[in-house]
Protein backbone atom coordinates (compact mmCIF):
# COMPACT_ATOMS: atom_id res chain seq x y z
CA UNK A 1 0.00 0.00 0.00
CA UNK A 2 1.67 3.39 -0.66
CA UNK A 3 1.32 6.19 1.16
CA UNK A 4 -1.42 8.51 -0.93
CA UNK A 5 -3.21 4.81 -0.41
CA UNK A 6 -3.07 5.01 3.16
CA UNK A 7 -3.85 8.05 3.51
CA UNK A 8 -6.77 7.69 1.57
CA UNK A 9 -7.66 5.11 4.17
CA UNK A 10 -7.29 7.17 7.23
CA UNK A 11 -9.49 10.10 5.55
CA UNK A 12 -12.00 7.34 4.76
CA UNK A 13 -11.78 8.10 0.80
CA UNK A 14 -11.91 4.43 0.22
CA UNK A 15 -13.56 4.69 -2.98
CA UNK A 16 -10.51 6.52 -4.54
CA UNK A 17 -8.52 3.55 -3.81
CA UNK A 18 -8.09 2.39 -7.35
CA UNK A 19 -6.40 -1.11 -7.76
CA UNK A 20 -3.53 -1.16 -9.46
CA UNK A 21 -4.40 -4.48 -12.37
CA UNK A 22 -0.59 -4.76 -13.79
CA UNK A 23 0.22 -4.83 -10.05
CA UNK A 24 -2.26 -7.43 -9.02
CA UNK A 25 -1.64 -9.64 -11.83
CA UNK A 26 2.19 -9.37 -10.85
CA UNK A 27 1.35 -10.22 -7.59
CA UNK A 28 -0.70 -13.40 -9.02
CA UNK A 29 1.86 -14.77 -11.08
CA UNK A 30 4.52 -13.94 -8.25
CA UNK A 31 2.30 -16.52 -6.47
CA UNK A 32 1.90 -14.18 -2.94
CA UNK A 33 0.22 -16.68 -0.25
CA UNK A 34 -3.26 -15.90 0.37
CA UNK A 35 -4.07 -16.58 4.12
CA UNK A 36 -7.08 -18.90 4.37
CA UNK A 37 -10.59 -17.99 5.27
CA UNK A 38 -11.41 -17.88 8.96
CA UNK A 39 -13.13 -21.10 10.21
CA UNK A 40 -13.03 -23.84 12.45
CA UNK A 41 -11.44 -25.65 9.65
CA UNK A 42 -8.26 -22.70 9.36
CA UNK A 43 -7.39 -22.62 13.07
CA UNK A 44 -3.89 -22.42 13.06
CA UNK A 45 -3.18 -23.38 16.92
CA UNK A 46 -5.57 -26.50 16.12
CA UNK A 47 -3.69 -27.53 13.28
CA UNK A 48 -0.04 -27.45 15.03
CA UNK A 49 -1.97 -29.02 18.04
CA UNK A 50 -2.30 -31.77 15.69
CA UNK A 51 1.23 -31.56 14.66
CA UNK A 52 2.42 -32.09 17.93
CA UNK A 53 -0.10 -34.70 18.71
CA UNK A 54 0.77 -36.96 15.53
CA UNK A 55 4.33 -36.53 15.86
CA UNK A 56 4.60 -37.38 19.61
CA UNK A 57 2.12 -40.90 18.70
CA UNK A 58 4.62 -41.81 15.86
CA UNK A 59 7.65 -40.86 17.88
CA UNK A 60 6.44 -43.06 20.77
CA UNK A 61 5.21 -45.98 18.31
CA UNK A 62 8.80 -45.89 16.65
CA UNK A 63 10.39 -46.15 20.45
CA UNK A 64 8.46 -49.54 21.14
CA UNK A 65 9.17 -50.80 17.80
CA UNK A 66 13.14 -49.67 18.80
CA UNK A 67 13.05 -51.40 22.01
CA UNK A 68 11.29 -54.51 20.69
CA UNK A 69 14.14 -55.10 17.86
CA UNK A 70 16.71 -54.11 20.34
CA UNK A 71 14.74 -57.35 23.09
CA UNK A 72 15.49 -59.41 20.28
CA UNK A 73 18.77 -58.70 19.75
CA UNK A 74 19.88 -58.81 23.73
CA UNK A 75 17.90 -62.31 23.30
CA UNK A 76 20.02 -63.50 20.35
CA UNK A 77 23.04 -62.04 22.10
CA UNK A 78 22.68 -64.36 25.41
CA UNK A 79 21.88 -67.15 23.37
CA UNK A 80 24.95 -67.04 21.30
CA UNK A 81 26.90 -66.21 24.50
CA UNK A 82 25.59 -68.94 25.78
CA UNK A 83 24.70 -73.01 24.88
CA UNK A 84 25.66 -72.49 21.75
CA UNK A 85 29.43 -70.75 22.30
CA UNK A 86 29.63 -73.42 25.19
CA UNK A 87 28.86 -76.63 22.80
CA UNK A 88 30.70 -75.31 20.05
CA UNK A 89 33.61 -74.93 22.00
CA UNK A 90 32.86 -78.92 23.29
CA UNK A 91 33.05 -80.20 19.89
CA UNK A 92 36.34 -78.42 19.61
CA UNK A 93 37.69 -80.22 22.29
CA UNK A 94 36.39 -83.05 21.59
CA UNK A 95 38.05 -83.43 18.25
CA UNK A 96 40.57 -82.01 19.54
CA UNK A 97 41.64 -84.75 21.58
CA UNK A 98 40.00 -87.10 19.05
CA UNK A 99 43.20 -86.05 16.63
CA UNK A 100 45.43 -86.12 18.63
CA UNK A 101 44.10 -89.64 19.52
CA UNK A 102 43.65 -91.14 15.93
CA UNK A 103 45.74 -88.66 13.96
CA UNK A 104 45.07 -91.35 10.68
CA UNK A 105 41.19 -91.09 10.78
CA UNK A 106 40.43 -88.05 8.61
CA UNK A 107 36.81 -87.50 10.03
CA UNK A 108 37.98 -86.24 13.32
CA UNK A 109 40.26 -83.86 11.34
CA UNK A 110 37.08 -82.67 9.31
CA UNK A 111 35.12 -82.50 12.61
CA UNK A 112 37.29 -80.00 14.22
CA UNK A 113 37.92 -78.17 11.26
CA UNK A 114 34.18 -77.59 10.57
CA UNK A 115 33.58 -76.44 13.96
CA UNK A 116 36.71 -74.06 14.00
CA UNK A 117 35.20 -72.59 10.79
CA UNK A 118 31.64 -72.73 12.58
CA UNK A 119 33.34 -70.56 15.38
CA UNK A 120 34.52 -67.78 12.68
CA UNK A 121 31.10 -67.56 11.62
CA UNK A 122 29.65 -67.57 15.01
CA UNK A 123 31.85 -64.20 16.28
CA UNK A 124 30.70 -62.53 12.99
CA UNK A 125 27.33 -63.06 13.96
CA UNK A 126 28.00 -62.08 17.66
CA UNK A 127 30.07 -58.83 16.15
CA UNK A 128 26.62 -57.81 14.03
CA UNK A 129 24.41 -58.42 16.73
CA UNK A 130 26.61 -55.80 18.79
CA UNK A 131 27.11 -53.42 15.69
CA UNK A 132 22.87 -53.78 15.37
CA UNK A 133 22.43 -52.72 19.20
CA UNK A 134 24.65 -49.73 18.79
CA UNK A 135 22.84 -48.60 15.65
CA UNK A 136 19.31 -48.88 17.24
CA UNK A 137 20.90 -46.43 20.27
CA UNK A 138 22.12 -44.28 17.68
CA UNK A 139 18.81 -43.97 16.73
CA UNK A 140 17.17 -43.43 19.52
CA UNK A 141 19.23 -40.47 20.19
CA UNK A 142 18.85 -38.85 17.32
CA UNK A 143 14.71 -39.34 17.55
CA UNK A 144 15.40 -36.95 20.64
CA UNK A 145 15.55 -34.39 17.93
CA UNK A 146 11.77 -34.97 17.68
CA UNK A 147 11.12 -34.03 21.21
CA UNK A 148 12.96 -30.64 20.93
CA UNK A 149 10.81 -30.03 17.59
CA UNK A 150 7.54 -30.60 19.36
CA UNK A 151 8.70 -28.07 22.21
CA UNK A 152 9.90 -25.72 19.20
CA UNK A 153 6.10 -26.04 18.03
CA UNK A 154 4.38 -25.54 21.53
CA UNK A 155 6.41 -22.51 22.37
CA UNK A 156 5.02 -21.22 19.07
CA UNK A 157 1.63 -22.17 20.21
CA UNK A 158 2.22 -20.19 23.42
CA UNK A 159 3.35 -17.34 22.30
CA UNK A 160 0.51 -17.39 19.62
CA UNK A 161 -1.60 -17.67 22.20
CA UNK A 162 -1.07 -15.03 24.15
CA UNK A 163 -1.19 -12.59 21.41
CA UNK A 164 -4.26 -13.64 20.81
CA UNK A 165 -5.36 -12.79 24.31
CA UNK A 166 -3.41 -9.45 23.96
CA UNK A 167 -5.18 -8.51 21.26
CA UNK A 168 -8.20 -9.53 22.24
CA UNK A 169 -8.15 -7.67 25.44
CA UNK A 170 -6.23 -4.09 23.84
CA UNK A 171 -9.26 -3.99 21.30
CA UNK A 172 -11.92 -4.44 23.65
CA UNK A 173 -13.97 -2.05 25.57
CA UNK A 174 -16.02 -1.69 28.35
CA UNK A 175 -18.98 -0.01 26.22
CA UNK A 176 -21.48 -2.59 24.94
CA UNK A 177 -21.22 -2.83 21.35
CA UNK A 178 -25.49 -2.42 21.63
CA UNK A 179 -25.20 0.77 23.20
CA UNK A 180 -22.95 2.20 20.54
CA UNK A 181 -23.93 4.89 18.05
CA UNK A 182 -24.61 3.09 14.55
CA UNK A 183 -21.77 4.25 11.91
CA UNK A 184 -22.80 5.20 8.31
CA UNK A 185 -21.11 3.37 6.11
CA UNK A 186 -20.85 7.04 4.03
CA UNK A 187 -19.77 10.36 4.92
CA UNK A 188 -19.36 13.60 3.29
CA UNK A 189 -16.81 13.34 0.51
CA UNK A 190 -17.94 9.66 -0.60
CA UNK A 191 -19.07 9.34 -4.15
CA UNK A 192 -22.37 7.87 -2.46
CA UNK A 193 -25.95 9.87 -1.29
CA UNK A 194 -26.65 7.79 1.29
CA UNK A 195 -24.51 10.48 3.70
CA UNK A 196 -24.47 10.04 7.47
CA UNK A 197 -25.74 13.45 9.45
CA UNK A 198 -23.75 16.08 10.96
CA UNK A 199 -25.62 14.93 14.52
CA UNK A 200 -24.73 11.11 13.81
CA UNK A 201 -21.08 12.36 13.31
CA UNK A 202 -20.94 14.38 16.63
CA UNK A 203 -22.26 11.58 18.24
CA UNK A 204 -19.61 9.23 16.84
CA UNK A 205 -17.24 11.23 17.88
CA UNK A 206 -18.75 11.88 21.34
CA UNK A 207 -18.94 7.97 22.15
CA UNK A 208 -15.37 7.21 20.75
CA UNK A 209 -14.21 9.69 23.03
CA UNK A 210 -14.97 8.29 26.28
Amino acid sequence: MSEEELANLVNGDVDSMEVDESSKKSSEDSGDFLPPLASDDNRMVDQLDDVTKDSEKKATEMFDSLDLINEFLNIAEENLNGDIKNVMQSNIDVFEKLTKQFPNIQMFQDSLEKNRGLVKIFEKMLDNTYTNQDEIMMIMDKMQYQDIHRQKIERVINVMRSLSVYMNHLFSSSVDDSKRVSSAKHIPGDTNDNLVKEDDIEALIASLGK
